[in-house]
Protein backbone atom coordinates (compact mmCIF):
# COMPACT_ATOMS: atom_id res chain seq x y z
CA UNK A 1 0.00 0.00 0.00
CA UNK A 2 1.35 3.49 -1.15
CA UNK A 3 1.42 5.32 2.07
CA UNK A 4 3.11 8.67 0.47
CA UNK A 5 0.15 10.89 -0.22
CA UNK A 6 -0.94 10.10 3.29
CA UNK A 7 -1.06 13.04 5.73
CA UNK A 8 1.51 12.66 8.71
CA UNK A 9 -0.64 12.51 12.06
CA UNK A 10 1.06 16.39 13.20
CA UNK A 11 -0.06 17.41 9.32
CA UNK A 12 -3.93 16.19 10.34
CA UNK A 13 -3.82 17.48 14.32
CA UNK A 14 -3.49 21.07 12.06
CA UNK A 15 -6.44 20.54 9.59
CA UNK A 16 -8.54 19.30 12.97
CA UNK A 17 -7.44 22.12 15.10
CA UNK A 18 -7.90 24.74 11.96
CA UNK A 19 -11.54 23.33 11.44
CA UNK A 20 -12.49 23.55 15.09
CA UNK A 21 -10.86 27.03 15.37
CA UNK A 22 -13.14 27.95 12.35
CA UNK A 23 -16.43 26.25 13.74
CA UNK A 24 -17.89 30.02 15.44
CA UNK A 25 -17.33 31.99 12.69
CA UNK A 26 -18.99 29.36 10.44
CA UNK A 27 -21.73 29.99 13.24
CA UNK A 28 -21.70 33.24 13.37
CA UNK A 29 -22.08 33.96 9.30
CA UNK A 30 -24.63 30.76 8.74
CA UNK A 31 -27.67 32.18 6.49
CA UNK A 32 -25.55 35.08 5.77
CA UNK A 33 -24.83 36.77 2.61
CA UNK A 34 -21.47 37.16 1.39
CA UNK A 35 -20.79 39.29 -2.14
CA UNK A 36 -17.03 38.96 -3.17
CA UNK A 37 -15.90 40.71 -5.72
CA UNK A 38 -13.16 38.73 -8.08
CA UNK A 39 -10.76 40.89 -9.30
CA UNK A 40 -8.81 40.68 -13.06
CA UNK A 41 -5.87 40.59 -11.81
CA UNK A 42 -6.86 38.17 -9.03
CA UNK A 43 -8.20 35.51 -12.14
CA UNK A 44 -4.59 35.66 -13.53
CA UNK A 45 -3.15 32.37 -11.70
CA UNK A 46 -5.08 29.32 -12.21
CA UNK A 47 -3.85 28.09 -8.65
CA UNK A 48 -5.65 30.84 -7.23
CA UNK A 49 -8.23 30.83 -9.14
CA UNK A 50 -8.89 26.91 -8.24
CA UNK A 51 -8.60 27.64 -4.15
CA UNK A 52 -11.18 30.73 -5.33
CA UNK A 53 -13.69 28.60 -6.88
CA UNK A 54 -13.43 25.92 -3.69
CA UNK A 55 -13.47 28.23 -1.20
CA UNK A 56 -17.10 29.68 -2.45
CA UNK A 57 -18.53 26.06 -3.08
CA UNK A 58 -17.20 25.82 0.75
CA UNK A 59 -19.25 28.88 1.62
CA UNK A 60 -22.74 27.41 0.45
CA UNK A 61 -22.10 24.14 2.02
CA UNK A 62 -21.58 25.89 5.53
CA UNK A 63 -24.56 27.60 5.30
CA UNK A 64 -23.37 30.79 4.07
CA UNK A 65 -25.03 32.67 0.64
CA UNK A 66 -21.85 33.54 -1.63
CA UNK A 67 -22.28 36.32 -4.16
CA UNK A 68 -19.98 36.66 -6.80
CA UNK A 69 -19.16 40.11 -8.90
CA UNK A 70 -16.04 39.97 -11.17
CA UNK A 71 -14.23 42.52 -13.07
CA UNK A 72 -11.86 41.72 -16.09
CA UNK A 73 -10.20 44.64 -16.77
CA UNK A 74 -6.99 43.33 -17.78
CA UNK A 75 -9.24 40.45 -20.08
CA UNK A 76 -10.95 43.23 -21.92
CA UNK A 77 -7.26 45.23 -22.12
CA UNK A 78 -5.85 42.61 -24.27
CA UNK A 79 -9.12 41.77 -26.29
CA UNK A 80 -9.43 45.55 -27.42
CA UNK A 81 -5.36 44.87 -28.35
CA UNK A 82 -6.45 41.80 -30.48
CA UNK A 83 -8.62 44.15 -32.50
CA UNK A 84 -6.57 47.04 -32.59
CA UNK A 85 -8.99 48.97 -30.74
CA UNK A 86 -7.02 51.71 -28.69
CA UNK A 87 -8.59 52.39 -25.28
CA UNK A 88 -8.59 55.79 -23.44
CA UNK A 89 -8.78 56.63 -19.34
CA UNK A 90 -10.34 59.02 -17.49
CA UNK A 91 -9.98 58.77 -13.47
CA UNK A 92 -9.18 54.83 -14.37
CA UNK A 93 -12.53 54.78 -15.92
CA UNK A 94 -12.48 52.88 -19.46
CA UNK A 95 -14.01 55.38 -22.09
CA UNK A 96 -16.55 53.03 -23.60
CA UNK A 97 -17.87 53.87 -27.04
CA UNK A 98 -20.46 51.76 -28.94
CA UNK A 99 -18.16 49.59 -30.78
CA UNK A 100 -16.27 49.11 -27.12
CA UNK A 101 -19.00 48.11 -25.54
CA UNK A 102 -19.89 45.35 -27.27
CA UNK A 103 -16.31 44.14 -26.63
CA UNK A 104 -16.67 44.65 -23.24
CA UNK A 105 -20.28 42.84 -22.90
CA UNK A 106 -18.42 39.95 -25.31
CA UNK A 107 -15.62 39.46 -22.79
CA UNK A 108 -17.19 40.01 -19.04
CA UNK A 109 -20.30 38.43 -19.99
CA UNK A 110 -19.35 35.99 -22.14
CA UNK A 111 -15.82 34.21 -21.91
CA UNK A 112 -14.87 35.55 -17.99
CA UNK A 113 -18.34 35.00 -16.17
CA UNK A 114 -18.95 31.71 -17.85
CA UNK A 115 -15.27 30.47 -17.57
CA UNK A 116 -15.90 31.47 -13.35
CA UNK A 117 -19.19 30.03 -13.59
CA UNK A 118 -18.03 26.84 -15.14
CA UNK A 119 -14.87 26.40 -12.30
CA UNK A 120 -17.57 26.58 -9.53
CA UNK A 121 -19.40 23.77 -10.71
CA UNK A 122 -16.23 22.05 -10.95
CA UNK A 123 -15.44 22.39 -7.41
CA UNK A 124 -18.83 20.64 -6.71
CA UNK A 125 -21.18 24.01 -7.01
CA UNK A 126 -24.18 25.56 -8.22
CA UNK A 127 -23.15 28.05 -10.10
CA UNK A 128 -25.34 30.60 -12.46
CA UNK A 129 -23.29 33.37 -14.94
CA UNK A 130 -25.42 36.77 -15.60
CA UNK A 131 -24.90 40.13 -16.26
CA UNK A 132 -26.84 43.12 -14.93
CA UNK A 133 -28.93 43.39 -17.96
CA UNK A 134 -30.59 39.76 -16.89
CA UNK A 135 -34.07 40.50 -15.19
CA UNK A 136 -33.05 43.81 -15.06
CA UNK A 137 -30.88 43.04 -11.78
CA UNK A 138 -28.68 46.28 -12.53
CA UNK A 139 -30.62 48.90 -13.66
CA UNK A 140 -28.17 52.06 -15.00
CA UNK A 141 -27.66 55.34 -16.00
CA UNK A 142 -24.80 57.29 -17.90
CA UNK A 143 -21.62 57.90 -15.44
CA UNK A 144 -20.45 61.42 -15.79
CA UNK A 145 -17.10 63.34 -14.85
CA UNK A 146 -16.28 66.72 -15.18
CA UNK A 147 -12.60 68.39 -15.24
CA UNK A 148 -11.81 71.91 -14.72
CA UNK A 149 -9.97 74.02 -16.96
CA UNK A 150 -6.74 75.02 -15.15
CA UNK A 151 -6.41 78.30 -17.05
CA UNK A 152 -9.97 79.62 -17.07
CA UNK A 153 -11.33 77.43 -14.16
CA UNK A 154 -14.42 76.46 -16.20
CA UNK A 155 -15.58 72.98 -15.91
CA UNK A 156 -16.36 70.92 -18.62
CA UNK A 157 -18.41 67.41 -18.72
CA UNK A 158 -16.61 64.57 -20.11
CA UNK A 159 -18.33 61.80 -22.01
CA UNK A 160 -16.92 58.39 -21.03
CA UNK A 161 -19.36 57.15 -23.68
CA UNK A 162 -21.32 53.93 -22.57
CA UNK A 163 -20.03 54.07 -19.08
CA UNK A 164 -22.63 53.39 -16.26
CA UNK A 165 -23.36 53.66 -12.61
CA UNK A 166 -26.20 51.44 -10.77
CA UNK A 167 -29.14 53.36 -9.89
CA UNK A 168 -31.38 50.13 -8.90
CA UNK A 169 -30.28 46.42 -7.56
CA UNK A 170 -33.36 43.83 -8.19
CA UNK A 171 -33.43 42.62 -4.28
CA UNK A 172 -35.91 39.73 -5.42
CA UNK A 173 -33.66 37.79 -8.00
CA UNK A 174 -31.14 38.00 -5.03
CA UNK A 175 -33.31 37.05 -2.47
CA UNK A 176 -34.27 34.29 -4.92
CA UNK A 177 -30.74 32.94 -5.29
CA UNK A 178 -30.16 32.81 -1.58
CA UNK A 179 -33.44 31.05 -0.85
CA UNK A 180 -31.94 27.91 -3.23
CA UNK A 181 -28.50 25.98 -3.87
CA UNK A 182 -27.66 28.82 -6.63
CA UNK A 183 -24.63 30.83 -6.43
CA UNK A 184 -24.94 33.65 -8.44
CA UNK A 185 -22.29 34.98 -10.52
CA UNK A 186 -22.95 38.73 -11.97
CA UNK A 187 -20.84 40.15 -14.77
CA UNK A 188 -20.68 44.34 -14.13
CA UNK A 189 -22.99 45.52 -17.03
CA UNK A 190 -26.31 47.35 -16.81
CA UNK A 191 -29.13 48.08 -18.62
CA UNK A 192 -30.44 51.61 -18.82
CA UNK A 193 -33.88 52.73 -18.64
CA UNK A 194 -33.92 52.54 -22.47
CA UNK A 195 -32.13 49.30 -23.11
CA UNK A 196 -29.31 51.12 -23.08
CA UNK A 197 -25.70 48.53 -21.96
CA UNK A 198 -23.50 50.31 -19.77
CA UNK A 199 -20.10 49.12 -18.50
CA UNK A 200 -19.79 49.57 -15.01
CA UNK A 201 -16.58 49.34 -12.60
CA UNK A 202 -17.02 45.94 -11.23
CA UNK A 203 -16.21 47.21 -7.45
CA UNK A 204 -18.95 49.86 -7.64
CA UNK A 205 -21.28 46.77 -8.97
CA UNK A 206 -20.70 44.84 -5.69
CA UNK A 207 -21.05 47.70 -3.36
CA UNK A 208 -24.56 47.94 -4.67
CA UNK A 209 -25.26 44.46 -4.79
CA UNK A 210 -23.92 43.89 -1.32
CA UNK A 211 -26.53 46.91 0.19
CA UNK A 212 -29.46 45.66 -1.59
CA UNK A 213 -28.95 42.10 -0.58
CA UNK A 214 -28.17 42.96 3.12
CA UNK A 215 -24.96 41.61 2.91
CA UNK A 216 -22.87 40.84 6.24
CA UNK A 217 -19.74 41.48 4.50
CA UNK A 218 -18.54 42.77 0.69
CA UNK A 219 -14.56 41.46 0.55
CA UNK A 220 -12.93 43.08 -2.84
CA UNK A 221 -10.27 40.92 -3.69
CA UNK A 222 -7.33 42.78 -5.48
CA UNK A 223 -3.74 43.30 -6.11
CA UNK A 224 -2.91 44.61 -2.80
CA UNK A 225 -2.70 43.47 1.04
CA UNK A 226 -5.61 46.03 2.04
CA UNK A 227 -4.76 49.74 3.79
CA UNK A 228 -1.95 50.58 4.83
CA UNK A 229 -0.52 53.91 7.06
CA UNK A 230 2.28 56.10 6.17
CA UNK A 231 4.51 53.51 8.02
CA UNK A 232 3.52 50.87 5.67
CA UNK A 233 1.69 49.15 8.18
CA UNK A 234 -1.75 47.31 7.49
CA UNK A 235 -4.68 48.49 8.97
CA UNK A 236 -6.92 45.43 10.38
CA UNK A 237 -9.79 47.40 11.21
CA UNK A 238 -11.17 50.95 10.45
CA UNK A 239 -14.37 52.49 10.93
CA UNK A 240 -15.50 54.51 8.71
CA UNK A 241 -14.80 57.80 10.44
CA UNK A 242 -10.84 56.90 10.29
CA UNK A 243 -11.53 55.78 6.84
CA UNK A 244 -12.43 59.08 5.84
CA UNK A 245 -9.84 60.74 8.01
CA UNK A 246 -7.49 58.65 5.51
CA UNK A 247 -8.47 59.81 2.67
CA UNK A 248 -8.28 63.38 3.51
CA UNK A 249 -4.86 63.02 4.96
CA UNK A 250 -3.48 61.93 1.75
CA UNK A 251 -2.55 58.33 3.73
CA UNK A 252 -5.52 56.89 1.29
CA UNK A 253 -4.39 58.07 -2.16
CA UNK A 254 -4.72 56.95 -6.20
CA UNK A 255 -6.15 53.85 -6.57
CA UNK A 256 -6.96 52.62 -3.18
CA UNK A 257 -9.55 55.96 -2.65
CA UNK A 258 -12.17 54.60 -4.93
CA UNK A 259 -11.86 51.01 -3.44
CA UNK A 260 -12.24 52.65 0.04
CA UNK A 261 -15.07 55.14 -0.99
CA UNK A 262 -17.21 51.91 -2.20
CA UNK A 263 -16.10 50.13 1.14
CA UNK A 264 -17.50 53.36 2.64
CA UNK A 265 -20.90 53.63 0.65
CA UNK A 266 -21.94 49.99 1.25
CA UNK A 267 -21.58 49.94 4.90
CA UNK A 268 -23.26 53.27 4.78
CA UNK A 269 -25.89 51.65 2.91
CA UNK A 270 -26.40 49.15 5.75
CA UNK A 271 -23.33 46.32 5.07
CA UNK A 272 -22.14 45.23 8.25
CA UNK A 273 -18.21 45.02 7.44
CA UNK A 274 -16.37 45.60 3.74
CA UNK A 275 -12.81 44.29 3.29
CA UNK A 276 -10.27 45.15 1.07
CA UNK A 277 -7.90 42.18 0.49
CA UNK A 278 -5.44 40.34 -1.44
CA UNK A 279 -6.66 37.71 -4.13
CA UNK A 280 -3.33 36.30 -5.13
CA UNK A 281 -3.16 34.93 -1.63
CA UNK A 282 -5.15 30.97 -1.83
CA UNK A 283 -7.98 30.78 0.04
CA UNK A 284 -7.60 34.31 0.85
CA UNK A 285 -11.63 34.04 1.82
CA UNK A 286 -11.38 31.53 3.80
CA UNK A 287 -8.81 33.37 6.09
CA UNK A 288 -10.79 36.71 5.93
CA UNK A 289 -14.09 34.97 7.22
CA UNK A 290 -13.14 32.10 9.68
CA UNK A 291 -10.01 33.31 11.47
CA UNK A 292 -9.87 36.24 14.08
CA UNK A 293 -8.00 38.58 12.77
CA UNK A 294 -8.67 38.22 8.75
CA UNK A 295 -6.18 39.20 6.27
CA UNK A 296 -7.35 42.22 5.22
CA UNK A 297 -8.66 45.91 6.16
CA UNK A 298 -12.30 45.51 7.61
CA UNK A 299 -14.06 48.57 7.04
CA UNK A 300 -17.27 48.94 9.48
CA UNK A 301 -19.27 51.05 11.70
CA UNK A 302 -17.79 50.09 14.49
CA UNK A 303 -15.13 47.77 15.89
Amino acid sequence: MDKSNEKKPDDAAFSARTLSEALPYMRRFAGKTIVVKYGGHAMGDERVAHDFARDIVLLKQVGINPIVVHGGGPQIGKMLERLKIKSQFVDGLRVTDADTVEIVEMVLSGSINKEIAAAINQAGGLAVGLSGKDANLIVARKLTRTKRDPDSNIERVLDLGFVGEPVGVNPKILDAFAKSDIIPVIAPIGVGRDGETYNINADTVAGAVAAAARATRLLLLTDVRGVHGKDKQLFSNLSVEEARRLIADGTVSGGMIPKVETCLEAVVNGVEGAVILDGRVSHAILLEIFTERGIGTLIGRAH
